[in-house]
């Protein structure tokens, strides 16, 4: 079975958009403590990561239409059905409510001067975001094995949209262009070690509820992650986990107070050119994560 590409295309891109638009304010408010500078929350960055999001969900809906009927072409398809679609099926009202969410946080953006509706932002994108699980396994599940399946795949979205979300942060504030000052490469400082114990409970609420899913999925087995192109690719996103799982280590444990120790002596130029390095390569590492589970999500995990 060929991969169908243009689905895995729109389903990284809204991965990428939605845990963006979620998870960069999320650091920003509430972890890292820089809501100060312009441009971390709101604003325009935020009102097109908004607008991307309803565009590709609106493509996602189509994509998912034409796999639904089995058209030959997308020119087969009829407004009826799609409207059936969006309107009889949970992924069809799980796409309605991330719409109505996204709407919700264009709004939020566009109107920063009102408080009562720019705090509607985050809680919007969490919505949104989580609505992906219902595009993935956790819907083939029925009974309380749905309930447990589906909460499990949001609350690995969410884990994975905070720390997607964290590494862009932290990439911005690593950037040259963010750290001409010694105050600025303090405050990263900071920010780098002032994360390290919420990081862990990040990574541990995206290896439990990774754990919960696979055995969902799969069943207590690991018979299949070498026959099956769904093994494969688990496999690889399992791999580059780890990648990540090291250099958030080598970050927390070397890197960061490293740097803390640099920032003291007033000589911090290698220390952060080390820390920027790793995390860019960490943030490489979580798009290649992210495009495999939109490949796998195209998959079925029996052979």
């Amino acid at each position: 079975m060929e991969a169908d590409w243009a689905t895995i295309a729109v389903r990284f891109a809204l991965y990428v958009d939605l845990m963006l638009l979620f998870g960069v304010p999320l650091a920003a408010k509430l972890w890292l403590r820089v809501e100060g500078r312009p441009g971390w929350h709101g604003g325009r960055v935020a009102a097109w990561a908004a607008g991307a999001g309803i565009v590709l969900s609106f493509a996602s809906l189509v994509l998912a239409v034409k796999t639904m009927t089995g058209v030959a072409s997308y020119g087969e398809i009829d407004s009826d059905t799609v409207w059936m679609i969006a309107a009889e099926t949970d992924f069809g009202v799980a796409w309605q409510v991330r719409v109505f969410a996204l709407l919700a946080c264009l709004l939020a953006t566009l109107a920063p001067c009102l408080r009562r509706v720019r705090v509607i932002q985050l809680p919007a994108a969490a919505i949104a975001l989580s609505t992906l699980a219902w595009g993935g396994h956790g819907v083939m599940d029925e009974g309380i094995r749905h309930t447990v399946h589906l909460s499990a795949d949001i609350i690995h979205l969410l884990a994975a949209g905070a720390w997607v979300g964290a590494l862009v942060a932290f990439v911005r504030m690593s950037s040259p262009g963010c750290t001409a000052t010694d105050d600025s490469v303090a405050e990263l400082s900071r920010a780098a070690n002032g994360f390290a114990h919420i990081g862990t409970g990040i990574v541990f609420a995206l290896v439990l509820t990774g754990t919960v899913n696979y055995v969902m999925i799969a069943g207590p087995t690991l018979s299949g992650l070498l026959t099956t192109r769904y093994g494969t690719l688990l496999l690889a996103k399992l791999a580059l986990f780890g990648v990540m799982l090291a250099l958030a280590a080598v970050n927390r444990y070397r890197l960061g107070p490293r740097l803390a120790h640099a920032v003291r002596t007033g000589d911090n130029r290698t220390a952060l050119a080390a820390l920027r390095r790793s995390l860019r390569f960490e943030s490489g590492c979580a798009m290649l994560v992210l495009l495999l589970v939109a490949w796998l999500g195209t998959l079925s995990p029996v052979p």
